[in-house]
């Protein structure tokens, strides 16, 4: 299975946050592959050091575990963080700039489930 992530929880909530992360790294151990879009306040959790400060009250913090796994893509809306000041140098080596045109095709694909955070 394919699981297509949308967040748009970032820094102001680190534990939503933390949420599709959690869900992601799920998917990931049972063998499945995942695609985080990362929308609105989202976008700085793909900065490079960020992630790192945002510590979930509760849940284990899972970025790390999914943000470097071979089976997991991690997609930043480009308006959302060109409208932040973050560039594509910023960015974590796993994550990339992307549209709402990725987006839709990752949900598309036949194999796609789409969960929103």
């Amino acid at each position: 299975m394919h699981y297509v992530i949308s967040t748009t929880w970032g820094p102001t909530d680190p534990t939503r946050a933390s949420l599709p992360f959690i869900f992601a790294e799920s998917a990931l151990q049972a063998g499945d592959t995942v695609m985080i879009m990362l929308f609105h306040d989202s976008v700085t959790v793909a900065v490079k050091g960020s992630h790192e400060k945002m510590i979930p009250v509760g849940p284990p913090p899972k970025f790390e575990p999914v943000l470097n796994h071979p089976n997991a893509r991690v997609l930043v809306c480009k308006p959302c963080a060109e409208a932040r000041g973050i560039t594509s140098e910023m960015l974590i080596d796993n994550c990339s700039m992307a549209g709402m045109n990725d987006y839709h095709a990752e949900v598309s694909r036949d194999d796609a489930k789409a969960v929103s955070f």
